[in-house]
């Protein structure tokens, strides 16, 4: 037993003492291959016809007689494939000689598209980074087929298919031909919300600019699924919900998913409201000594018990620290401190005055604008190179420069200057269309079917300037309109403006023709965050032609004087409170006008216009309402035909272009009246359709009434006394892509028998 055991473990030790010859037999010899050196003497290079040899051993790190390990002979070859020239790199010793033989990858020769119809090649093209006579490589043009799939799937054809192709020609030479296959497009079917409870689907599918498939939706565009859509639909739909008092919204996140079929998107919004807040107590502090809290006390305009936004803050702060600049207080920033009273669902705010950090505006460095002058971009900025920055004001002017309208994407931002007190203002822009050229057609019920023409350019020669032609003609009249506009006249925050029109009507419901000319440059300037004031002086040419025999002797008369001319002096004031956007859902608007005539006619012209909307049932209904009326009293002269008020459907439904207001007892002929007054009250609601249709309904009621011809002898005039008339109706307004259209159903309430009533006509949707 122990015999056996013994030579057990004796054999077992005899094959561990093998193994263990055999394994330091390995490592040495593994050791000996790594310490291989080799010290080549000269260099050949097979299959390079373009690049140079000494190129090829400078990409390689080789030079004659210098010593070389192993590893670095596999780094050298691995260097020359990096370089991404050649299809293949073999390094093979040969004694003292290293031959390098290389396959040199082609020489693109022309680069086209195929199969695209949607897509232009131009667009393509500045897609693809693969170059012609530059060398092909096959990363690059996978990099290339992956660009313009993408660009497909940003138009919604997520499904297109690209493949790259390689056509080869003489001299090492190959086509690159990218064959595309397009695929219908993949629209966004559904747009659904979760969470939402104040707030209806409709309602909020109105927030985005992303729409569901509808009609029209080739001329849309908007249902298409977009990456960059969708990040601006998130921040639209967050600004709405904290406009409105709801600060704890949050956007928890956008599920985008494809149908079974892949032939669309489904976009689900997954939303948290939170309570709504209003505003509490406010209050004004200061922390720096010397600046009195009180002095700006009556800068605030946040009211207790309104439903709280950061909108009114900003512009509280805007205008404390605004007013601190201008007594000189540099350095003096605004801090908002809320306290929330989670019991009551209010928000105290304090503002609180605190020294701002030290910093001055070392320069404005501007680019990408290579249409717009530097000037334009730098009148929006307040301060200018030396300045204190004010990080608000920075920002005030991004939104302004947005604002403009001639930008696709605007960026603005600082960075440190030369030195720890210096910075530097970045702004990048990227130039967008800002003209228009367009011809098409209108129609109204009060002129008929119409040829337009006009052409628009916002930014003219760079300038900032506003040119715009205008021309239309219909079977009963025809205009020409020339407008041009500079925003920063002498430098300074002046609009100068200089308009022309001319316009002649053949009244197929007179019997009488018009013509009229009018020249008109003004100056407007700002009176307040929401108040404007525009001077102007106007020339205006007014004649009556072919009028009939049988006309009435009133506009036979005026014909008598023939053409006049007046010059007329005047100011109009507008009053906006949607300008600072401080109440989402409800807004004000007045303009009150006068205008002085002087020379041979002398007269004053009085205009007026006050209106308000507000939404209502969680802003699924709009409330409308509206008065206005005007005034013109001649003192030397008498007024015309051309001069006085008509009321037509714009201004009040349900009547004829002059059905309404002073008329010829015995010829029937509209003749206007010096004075009018309407009243309007109307509603806007859901009518259950899908959103993406545009169709809503609406009720009104106009109320109104036109008089005083102005002439002694009124015995033959009927309804020149001011006798009001009202009608109501209804109404479908229709969100086209030609234009927000409205169709108005009325019925007269009073109304006299010679009037000329409507009960239907079509209107282009507008607002106050």
């Amino acid at each position: 037993m122990k015999t056996n055991v013994g030579r057990f473990l004796a054999q077992g030790f005899a094959k561990m003492r093998s193994l263990w010859m055999a394994l330091c037999i390995v490592v040495f010899a593994s050791g000996a291959v790594n310490a291989q050196s080799f010290a080549f003497s000269s260099f050949e290079i097979e299959g390079n016809l373009r690049v140079a040899d000494g190129t090829i051993l400078t990409f390689g790190g080789l030079t004659p007689g210098a010593g070389i390990s192993t590893a670095d002979l596999n780094a050298a070859g691995q260097n020359i494939r990096a370089s991404g020239l050649f299809e293949s790199v073999d390094l093979i010793p040969q004694g003292n000689r290293l031959l390098i033989r290389v396959v040199e990858y082609p020489t693109i020769n022309r680069i086209n598209i195929e199969g695209n119809n949607r897509l232009r090649d131009e667009e393509l093209l500045s897609l693809v980074q693969s170059q012609p006579r530059r060398v092909f490589t096959p990363a690059q043009a996978e990099a290339d087929t992956a660009a313009i799939t993408e660009a497909y799937a940003r138009r919604g054809r997520i499904n297109a298919s690209v493949t790259p192709r390689i056509i080869p020609q003489s001299d090492n030479r190959v086509d690159l031909v990218f064959e595309v296959v397009e695929s219908a497009v993949t629209e966004i079917e559904r747009i659904s919300f979760l969470g939402n409870r104040t707030y209806s689907e409709g309602r909020l599918r109105r927030v985005l600019e992303t729409k569901q498939a509808g009609f029209f939706r080739i001329l849309v565009g908007r249902d298409t699924y977009s990456p960059e859509r969708l990040a601006q639909d998130r921040e639209a739909l967050t600004d709405f919900y904290r406009s409105r008092g709801y600060v704890d919204f949050v956007l928890q996140n956008i599920d985008v998913s494809l149908t079974r079929e892949r032939d669309a998107f489904l976009v689900t919004y997954n939303i948290r409201e939170g309570q709504q807040f209003s505003f509490g107590t406010t209050s004004l502090s200061s922390e720096i000594s010397g600046v009195n809290a009180a002095d700006f006390a009556d800068l605030i305009n946040v009211r207790s018990g309104a439903t709280y936004s950061p909108v009114p803050i900003d512009s509280d702060i805007a205008r404390i620290e605004r007013e601190a600049a201008a007594r000189g207080l540099n350095f003096v920033t605004v801090e908002p401190r809320m306290s929330r009273n989670p019991r009551d669902l209010t928000i105290d705010v304090n503002y609180v005055l605190v020294s701002g950090e030290r910093v001055f505006i070392e320069r404005i460095d501007i680019e990408g604008n290579g249409t717009t002058l530097d000037r334009v971009i730098r009148n929006q900025f307040r301060s200018v190179e030396g300045d204190p920055l004010n990080s608000r004001e920075i920002q005030e002017s991004a939104q302004r420069i947005r604002a403009l309208g001639f930008f696709a994407d605007v960026s603005v931002n600082t960075r440190p200057g030369s030195s720890p007190s210096q910075r530097v203002v970045d702004v990048n822009v990227t130039e967008g269309p800002t003209g228009t050229l367009s011809f098409g057609t209108n129609f109204s019920t009060d002129n008929g079917v119409s040829l337009l023409a006009s052409y628009r350019q916002s930014n003219f020669q760079g300038r900032g300037q506003r040119l715009n032609f205008d021309f239309s003609t219909a079977e009963t009249n025809r205009s020409f309109g020339f407008g041009f506009t500079e925003p920063q006249l002498l430098g300074r925050d002046l609009r100068g403006s200089f308009d022309l029109s001319y316009g002649t009507t053949d009244n197929e419901n007179a019997l009488y023709d018009t013509e009229t000319l009018r020249m008109s440059p003004a100056i407007s300037f700002p009176l307040s965050e929401t108040g404007r004031l525009s001077v102007f002086y106007a020339l205006e040419y007014t004649d009556l032609a072919d009028v009939s025999d049988d006309a009435s002797p009133i506009i036979q008369a005026e014909e008598d004087a023939g053409g006049v001319w007046t010059n007329a002096i005047g100011y109009n004031y507008s009053y906006d409170s949607r300008r600072t956007g401080v109440n989402p859902t409800t807004g004000y608007v007045l303009r009150f006008g006068q205008e002085f005539g002087f020379g041979d006619t002398q007269f004053i012209k009085t205009t007026a216009f006050a209106g308000a909307e507000t939404a209502i049932l969680n802003e699924e209904v709009s409330l409308r309402a509206s008065v206005q009326g005007g005034v013109l009293n001649y003192q030397e002269g008498s007024s015309r035909v051309t001069d006085r008020f008509f009321l037509g459907s714009r201004l009040m439904r349900g009547f004829e272009a002059g059905g309404i207001g002073p008329r010829d007892e015995n010829t029937d002929d509209a003749l206007g009246g010096n004075a009018f007054s309407v009243l309007t009250l109307e509603a806007e609601f859901p009518l259950g359709l899908p959103s993406e249709y545009g169709v809503t309904g609406g009720a009104f009621i106009d109320y109104g009434a036109v008089w005083d011809v102005g002439v002694a002898d009124d015995s033959a005039i009927l309804s020149n006394d001011p006798i009001a008339r009202s009608v109501i109706g209804l109404s479908i307004f229709w969100d086209t892509p030609i234009g927000p259209l409205r169709f108005n159903f009325t019925e007269p309430l009073d109304v006299q028998d010679f009037d000329k009533t409507r009960n239907f006509d079509v209107t282009i949707s507008t607002s106050f």
